[in-house]
């Protein structure tokens, strides 16, 4: 079995404490405050979406954002009170395969919660495609990335609907936000350092990842590196360009999607599992918290579409993979093209 603390979690504990010192506290002040302050906050909010509704026809965008806020700050509660729990039943932490069953069960509540909230609030009409066939595992889930909401998607749907176990690669920022800090830690996740001055060290522990996958497990990855943006597609072009020309003209016939980053799937292509390619529309323009503002979020119909790939069809030479990864993500970018409304296509 992989070593789990310092392949997963390399982290000195001094530096855990320090940082969980300061998160905590400040989300459980955080969510008190606003619970506390919600008949004003509220108020005040309604008053602002009656303002907008009335001289701009705005869809009242506040008070749906606040709700969800408050939402957000009450899984985080829960979360951090469930591991707390978890932690003590487990014998003050002694027996980790309990605390790891147990995070498993809290991440698909919190995605169960956090993705129905989001589907009521901005009344989204969700269509799912091809969702059968990410079990059995191992698999290699590659997920398109396009907004601060599909992030809930792979929990969402594979582990909280198909029971698939993922193990995550997260950007190291997300481990300001405690719960998923504390629980993250308790998976067999890996906090990735985008600035990291050792990018080899980076990929054996994402290599690591693949290790033991069993039938119930998956491994989870966005190639794009990032949320699609037009600013951000101009700039991988210009990037590809300068490093890997023999690409650029692959990359610049994508419209919809990110070129994908060849380093982070490479590494993982080894594993004998089944890459599981998401694709989603519907979720586009909503990179920033602004976007949602806009209220253009409001009434969509989301769409999405999973397919699998058998691993032994996969080459096994650096070009030839390369070129099948571009493959997956042009079939990503025309399947969005084919079922996007044809108002969005032309703006």
């Amino acid at each position: 079995m992989p070593d789990y603390d310092t392949d997963f979690h390399p982290e000195p504990r001094a530096d855990v404490v320090r940082r969980r010192l300061k998160t905590i506290p400040r989300s459980i002040l955080l969510f008190v405050l606003f619970t506390a302050l919600a008949p004003v906050v509220f108020t005040v909010a309604l008053i602002v979406d009656a303002v907008r509704f009335v001289l701009f026809r705005r869809p009242f965008m506040a008070v749906r954002m606040l709700a969800f806020g408050w939402i957000w700050l009450y899984t985080e509660m829960v979360g951090l009170t469930r591991f707390f729990l978890h932690w003590v039943g487990a014998g003050f932490g002694r027996n980790r395969k309990m605390m790891v069953e147990r995070a498993y069960v809290t991440q698909a509540w919190w995605a169960r919660v956090l993705f129905a909230s989001v589907q009521r609030l901005f009344r989204l009409d969700v269509q799912v495609e091809g969702l059968e066939v990410a079990n059995p595992g191992p698999v290699l889930a590659m997920f398109r990335h396009a907004s601060i909401i599909d992030n809930l998607l792979p929990a969402a749907l594979l582990t909280d609907q198909r029971g698939l176990k993922l193990r995550w690669l997260i950007k190291k920022e997300l481990l300001q936000v405690p719960s998923l800090d504390v629980g993250g830690n308790r998976l067999p996740n890996y906090f990735v350092d985008r600035n990291a001055d050792d990018p080899r060290e980076e990929l054996r522990r994402i290599r690591a990842l693949t290790r033991h996958l069993s039938e119930d497990e998956g491994l989870l990855i966005y190639p794009e590196g990032t949320r699609f943006t037009e600013s951000r597609r101009t700039r991988a072009l210009e990037k590809l360009q300068e490093s890997a020309s023999h690409l650029y003209e692959r990359a610049a016939n994508l419209r919809y999607v990110l070129p994908p980053k060849i380093g982070g799937v490479l590494s993982l292509l080894d594993a004998k599992a089944d890459p599981l390619i998401c694709a989603h529309e519907g979720l586009g323009g909503f990179a920033k918290v602004s976007d949602i503002w806009s209220g253009a979020m409001l009434n969509r119909t989301i769409r999405v579409k999973l397919w699998r790939v058998d691993f032994n069809n996969i080459p096994t030479d650096r070009k030839g993979r390369v070129d099948w990864l571009f493959d997956q993500w042009e079939a990503i970018d025309n399947w969005i093209a084919s079922v996007m409304p044809a108002e969005a296509a032309a703006g």
